[in-house]
């Protein structure tokens, strides 16, 4: 357990007198738990508030556990930085974030849950969900005329090569070779182009590692083996228990009003704070959701689902998962496979992607991990992943902490989101090391 030292009165006060000399305070809203710290940490305060200032991310709001409690929690910046009708620009901890990919945890977490009850497996057939899962075909090349060739894959897809994006299904985003097929399909007759995979495997399950709609696919087998809508599932198995209100596909008007708004990063490196979204209304018909995408959160509600593996599949008297469940989740499952690198294709979207170059990468049932040690900052064995408006989290099982940094900005692995985020995670070992 680590020992968190608290500072006295008199150095809280002369903190809190110099941090509101330089307007470094940030806005703060009740969290989960009060921080173990009684008085912020000035170092990652004056980080943050300096990113903020700078225009680096238009706001963010960051936090960090141990496995003591909360180590940090700091709300910085605007939740749009030109203001908006009904919208209260100032970023607090309880702001809703669209963190997109960051759903495929959740996603996996559900999965690894219904492999613990015998419900799936994790090498055996797949359910019955598509033919495309059922009957894949992949893409070899074309021929002289640009014509797509296909063949059977040298193995069926496995729920493992799904949790590990090893399947074969990509994204266009990331994939050159995507893209050329769907222009390619898009020149074949129709009778001929109906005969065509919609979404070819762009390599043999379990030969490569591509990022890619392999978790929306669980995301289906999720809903047919339990035979709820995901939403419903997931807050039936994973967000009521852990007490995660604010995490869901469906905002209500109280929570996009806490909303924040997409930020686009201009030629000259500032911010463009983008047209917010409408305010949701009710839906005629229940709307069908991906497993891989186009989900909401707060940073206090996605640090409690990774707090709860961090502790081992349990947190505040819910049990999610096995010990030896999350333990499969944070190992090595692609075997010699890299993962990781990611070259784009729009690069008004997403930069290439390299979080850390020179460090070996891995991935397991829902997180990417780094296999070496990054300095001053987390262990070898670390999970992490994000989402596409640069939202972050990991998770360090040897020094026991788990950290969320949220921010709403294109295109995805902005190099000064990143820096930010690099700063913070630097700030949260810096305290832990003199706890």
């Amino acid at each position: 357990m680590d020992i968190i030292r608290r500072p006295n009165r008199r150095q809280i006060l002369k903190t809190t007198m110099a941090l509101a000399a330089t307007g470094a305070l940030p806005a703060r809203a009740p969290a989960h738990e009060p921080p173990s710290h009684a008085a912020a940490l000035p170092h990652i305060d004056a980080s943050l508030h300096a990113a903020v200032a700078a225009q680096q991310v238009p706001g963010v709001v960051a936090i960090a556990a141990t496995e003591s409690g909360i180590l940090y929690e700091g709300a910085f910046g605007s939740r749009r930085l030109s203001g908006g009708p009904g919208h209260d620009a100032a970023m607090t901890s309880d702001t809703v974030f669209r963190i997109a990919s960051m759903v495929k945890l959740i996603t996996s977490v559900a999965a690894m849950r219904l492999v613990e009850q015998g419900k799936l497996s994790l090498d055996g057939p797949l359910p019955e969900v598509d033919p495309v899962l059922a009957d894949p075909q992949v893409l070899e090349g074309f021929d002289p005329k640009g014509a797509p060739l296909l063949r059977p894959p040298k193995r069926p897809i496995a729920l493992h090569h799904l949790l590990t994006h090893t399947s074969g299904f990509t994204y266009r985003l990331w994939d050159a070779e995507a893209i050329k097929y769907g222009i390619a399909v898009e020149k074949v007759p129709a009778p001929e182009r109906f005969k065509l995979p919609r979404t070819p495997l762009m390599f043999d399950p379990g030969e490569r590692w591509q990022y890619g709609t392999s978790i929306d696919w669980v995301g289906r087998i999720v809903e047919q083996v339990s035979e709820e809508p995901l939403e419903a599932h997931f807050k039936k198995y994973i967000f009521e228990p852990l007490g995660m209100e604010d995490t869901t596909f469906e905002i209500t008007p109280a929570q996009h009003m806490r909303e924040a708004s997409g930020h686009r990063r201009q030629p000259d490196g500032s911010l463009k704070a983008e047209p917010m979204e409408p305010a949701p209304k009710p839906a005629a018909a229940p709307r069908h959701h991906s497993g891989g995408g186009g989900i909401y959160s707060t940073a206090p509600d996605y640090l409690t689902l990774i707090r709860m593996l961090m502790h081992g599949g349990a947190f505040d008297g819910a049990r999610i998962l096995r010990p030896e469940t999350v333990a499969l989740m944070g190992q090595n499952q692609i075997g010699p496979v890299q993962a990781g690198i990611l070259k784009t294709t729009r690069p008004q979207v997403s930069n290439d992607v390299d979080f850390f170059p020179g460090i070996s990468l891995k991935w397991g049932f829902g997180h990417m991990i780094n296999m070496q040690p990054l300095p001053e900052a987390r262990s070898a064995g670390s999970m992490t992943w994000a989402g596409i408006y640069n939202t972050y989290y990991w998770i360090d099982p040897k020094k026991r902490v788990a950290a969320v940094f949220m921010t709403q900005v294109l295109p995805f692995a902005d190099e000064r989101a990143l820096r930010v985020y690099r700063q913070f995670e630097r700030g949260v070992y810096a305290a832990v090391k003199t706890g």
